[in-house]
């Protein structure tokens, strides 16, 4: 336990360069965008230069570039992104109402992903080379082939259009209806999941391929243990490694995906949160949607560093 809490708190060291370097980016880019804060801020008002020049020094966009960098972190650091342009609201706030619906819809699409994975790649596994392995590996490069946003179109036509199973569009809080929840949420989730699972069924089929035909699992089936308990005790612990690597930069995918699938869906998540930024000209809202993505993609793969960590003993000896 020690050992595994020293590697953690290395891990997180390592990470602030890379928050730092993520907070460079977006900023220099945002810098060099067309967006106008002070243009947002007057929408419509046709203000004068003056008006203009004042606004742009009242908030500090005048000052040097390391200045306004160094300001814009302290305000990182003090949970403060910013002002919207447009509708006077703290960025912040406007992030924490569409965040929760964007990690339902990551973590739910997860989850389906993981499951499919699962029992397409061991299934294609324990019957390599017959008849079931040939039908999902068929089924797994479709799926790798197929954009999210175009199987969401094809569910939402077939799905929902024609046969009536599923809303086409909107999203009921789960406090009020988790049924109309899992209604709204289920056709965007497959959308995003789907290709995560076809690529995950391929990694996990050859990891466990690699894993059956070592000696300990033949020594344990010839000893009279059930294929089962093999399979399962010893078997996807073993053959779990290389595919958790994956996942945690899939969750980066799902995450980024999950902004597309929320405009065709019309979900109220940072997808439409950041596209109606980025239409109405409202930079302070589209840097802080980002910088929320990229921080939320950098926390997950710590996750999934302690999760590897946990589940093989011989990455904690080597590291500690």
């Amino acid at each position: 336990m020690v050992a595994v809490v020293r590697i953690l708190i290395r891990r997180i060291v390592l990470l602030v360069p890379l928050v730092l370097g993520i907070i460079m980016f977006v900023f220099v880019v945002m810098r060099f965008s067309d967006s106008d804060p002070a243009s947002a801020y007057f929408q419509g008002a046709n203000p004068t230069e003056r008006q203009l020049h004042d606004f742009r020094e009242r908030n500090g966009l005048l000052d040097p570039f390391l200045v306004r960098y160094f300001d814009f972190v302290g305000d990182l650091l003090r949970g403060d992104m910013g002002v919207s342009a447009l509708t006077r609201a703290p960025v912040v706030d406007q992030v924490t109402t569409a965040l929760p619906l964007t990690m339902q819809l990551t973590f739910l699409g997860l989850g389906i992903a993981v499951v499919l994975a699962l029992l397409g790649g061991v299934t294609a596994a324990i019957y390599r080379d017959r008849l079931p392995d040939q039908l999902i590996r068929v089924v797994s490069l479709t799926g790798v082939a197929a954009p999210g946003f175009w199987l969401a179109l094809l569910m939402i036509q077939y799905l929902a259009v024609d046969a009536g199973w599923f809303p086409t569009s909107g999203y009921i809080n789960p406090a009020d209806s988790f049924t109309g929840w899992l209604r709204t949420m289920t056709l965007p989730a497959l959308a995003l999941s789907l290709p995560v699972a076809a690529q995950l069924t391929r990694i996990v089929r050859t990891a466990v391929v690699e894993e059956l035909d070592r000696d300990y699992v033949r020594t344990a089936i010839g000893s009279g243990l059930p294929p089962v308990v093999v399979v399962g005790r010893n078997v996807l612990r073993n053959a779990l490694m290389n595919p958790l690597t994956v996942l945690g930069l899939r969750v980066g995918y799902l995450l980024g995906g999950a902004v597309v699938i929320e405009t065709i869906f019309n979900l109220p998540g940072m997808g439409k949160l950041m596209i109606d930024a980025v239409k109405n000209g409202d930079p302070a809202v589209v840097q802080g949607g980002v910088l929320t993505i990229a921080f939320g993609f950098v926390v997950v793969n710590l996750v999934i560093d302690i999760l590897y960590l946990l589940v093989n003993p011989r990455l904690r000896s080597a590291e500690a």
